[in-house]
């Protein structure tokens, strides 16, 4: 992966660290830490959002630029004589659509910083390291390549069973010294681990209760996504590739993204013998899988002489739920469509949106609702999905006339006149924005 992680803007001294990591995969590297410079927090500087939620300090990008040379220096001699000290994590939960909630961390301006230059340099170390299967928070990497994965190894015949597995709590579940050991493994520099302990042992402020907790890393910090694909590059990845393959007698096929992950097999004792041991390995690492949502499922593809319905099971992976269908030419073919839940969700979300947005005029509120449909549909908009698609934009449509119809008890907006008002102010079309499969 050294080709798509030096697409970015790294310094000379990073990019002879990646070339080495590699050529020599049992490589150390004792001494890191004075790349962690100021042109390198300068680069993690660019590369944060001017309007991302602010931390416990209430520092904005632009407030710390007005003075930016002066605060970086400041930043790096402290990092340089040990001095640096990452505040509390601001605590705040986003609605998971369900009732839950997912919590999320928000770390001061300053500590983003620090992370994103530190995660630059690890990065050039692991990006090297990680395998094929790891498809989460990568570079040039995304979802829908870990789904053109599943799509080829089950249109090779090769998916005859899937291990749908779920961590449970995640990443309040990752041990801290066993990641930082980890980490020891290929950078035993002792400043390195020092500053990454740094940004893992810190308090959290939920509303106005300070804790400490032991274990995990916060949700949502710049650093955690590489914590985490670390942490399962050796708890899952490594195992499954050296240890588990070799011993299967079919084929056998890991797909990951971050914490959410299926295992693919084409025989049934290959598959009930990883169900059996897959527990005890993440018992190892202090991980527990969830017992209602890790299920073995077949998935065989259907016979040909099964003229209708479709196939054994369907199973839900990175919001897209996949299953056998018949296609025009009447063969089985991998179908796959938006999850039920996160539909009702994108619903809902778009009629909320509709309700709280009634007042505006309506060429704001046609720019606004665009783009939130735009940004659904570049996502789910695959091959095959098209039904989905459709179904979210007569809801849009529906829940826009309603709202700009009780917009005045004077002037009513009849049907026709809001099918007139389509034509000027058109909604994004439900098509297939990323392909899959195909050409």
């Amino acid at each position: 992966m050294i080709d798509a992680w030096t697409s970015k803007n790294v310094s000379p001294q990073l990019l002879k660290v990646a070339t080495r990591a590699k050529r020599d995969p049992d490589a150390q590297f004792h001494s890191l830490a004075h790349l962690v410079d100021v042109p390198a927090l300068q680069r993690a500087y660019d590369g944060l959002r001017a309007k991302a939620a602010v931390g416990v300090d209430g520092m904005t990008k632009e407030r710390y630029g007005q003075n930016l040379q002066v605060n970086l220096a400041d930043l790096h001699e402290r990092l340089r004589t040990k001095r640096y000290r990452h505040q509390p994590i601001k605590r705040v939960h986003i609605p998971k659509g369900n009732g839950k909630t997912r919590p999320l961390g928000i770390s001061a301006f300053e500590d983003k910083i620090v992370q994103a230059a530190l995660r630059e340099l690890l990065e050039a170390v692991y990006e090297q390291d990680f395998l094929d299967c790891s498809h989460g928070f990568r570079p040039g990497r995304n979802a829908h390549d870990a789904v053109r994965v599943f799509h080829r190894v089950a249109g090779a015949g090769e998916v005859n069973w899937v291990l749908e597995a779920d961590i449970t709590s995640f990443f309040d579940r990752i041990e801290r010294k066993t990641l930082l050991d980890l980490i020891a493994r290929r950078i035993p520099d002792g400043s390195i681990r020092r500053l990454v302990g740094k940004c893992l042992h810190v308090g959290v402020l939920d509303g106005e209760e300070l804790t400490t907790p032991d274990v995990g890393t916060a949700q949502g910090s710049v650093l955690s996504p590489l914590m985490a694909n670390i942490y399962l590059h050796y708890a899952l990845d490594l195992w499954f590739e050296q240890e588990v393959k070799p011993r299967m007698c079919g084929a056998a096929t890991l797909i990951r993204y971050a914490d959410d992950f299926i295992l693919c097999f084409e025989r049934e004792h290959d598959a009930r013998r990883v169900m059996d041991v897959l527990p005890k390995r993440m018992a190892k690492y202090g991980l527990t899988l969830h017992p209602d949502k890790t299920r073995l499922i077949p998935f065989q593809r259907p016979p040909g002489s099964q003229q209708k319905g479709k196939g054994p099971a369907t199973f839900d992976f990175l919001s897209f739920t996949f299953f056998w269908r018949r296609s025009r030419r009447k063969r089985w073919v991998l179908g796959c469509k938006t999850r039920r839940a996160r539909l009702a969700r994108a619903i809902r979300g778009v009629q909320d949106w509709c309700w709280t947005r009634r007042h505006e005029a309506v060429a704001t509120q046609h720019a606004g609702l665009c783009r939130k449909i735009r940004g659904h549909l570049q996502y789910f908009g695959v091959n095959g999905n098209t039904r989905s698609l459709t179904r979210l934009l007569y809801h849009a449509r529906r829940a826009w006339h309603k709202w700009l119809n009780r917009r005045s008890q004077r002037g009513r907006l009849p049907w026709k006149r809001f099918a007139d008002l389509l034509r000027d102010f058109p909604l994004p079309p439900p098509r297939v924005y990323v392909r899959i499969w195909g050409t």
